[in-house]
């Protein structure tokens, strides 16, 4: 069984992101809190004032972007049998969350990334478990990362078994 046991938390459909969460200290906590208030002025930048009065978390949280790759990666393993319709634009956008991943972990403290790592980590093996590369690029018309970097990585890549 891995570090992040799916069978402590049957209910949550993020038991492993669920779980990283519980184990992290106060000052982890902090700094995840630091990091989403930083997010949320980025995505609160050029809305109407009567819209940002409405926003008091950003959609990008640590814990969503977290959130949303391991939805993805388990709706890979369950062959897409998990509820719900899943677009292409929603594998575009889990990318993305991964992406930001990438580039934003290094923003948190020390003790938030001994609990995170190991998490992120953990799920990018399941995802290449899941996936193979596109090498026909029959996904390349839908890459756009919103970093505006050339697709790399988990971008180039696309799951065995896909419901488009």
């Amino acid at each position: 069984m891995n570090q992040f046991s799916e069978s402590q938390h049957e209910a949550s459909d993020t038991p492993c992101t669920d779980e990283a969460w519980s184990l992290l200290s106060t000052s982890a906590i902090d700094s995840i809190a630091k990091y989403d208030a930083y997010r949320l002025a980025i995505e609160l930048e050029g809305l109407a004032p009567k819209i940002r009065a409405n926003i008091s978390e950003p959609l990008y949280s640590m814990r969503n972007l977290f959130t949303s790759w391991e939805h993805l990666v388990r709706r890979m393993e369950s062959d897409w049998k998990l509820p719900g319709q899943y677009p292409i634009s929603a594998y575009i956008n889990d990318l993305d969350s991964r992406s930001r991943l990438e580039i934003d972990m290094g923003k948190l403290n020390d003790e938030a990334q001994a609990v995170l790592s190991p998490l992120l980590a953990e799920l990018d093996i399941r995802f290449t478990r899941e996936s193979v590369p596109d090498e026909s690029g029959e996904l390349r018309p839908w890459l756009n990362p919103s970093s505006g970097a050339e697709p790399h990585g988990f971008w180039l890549r696309k799951p065995r078994n896909h419901p488009w």
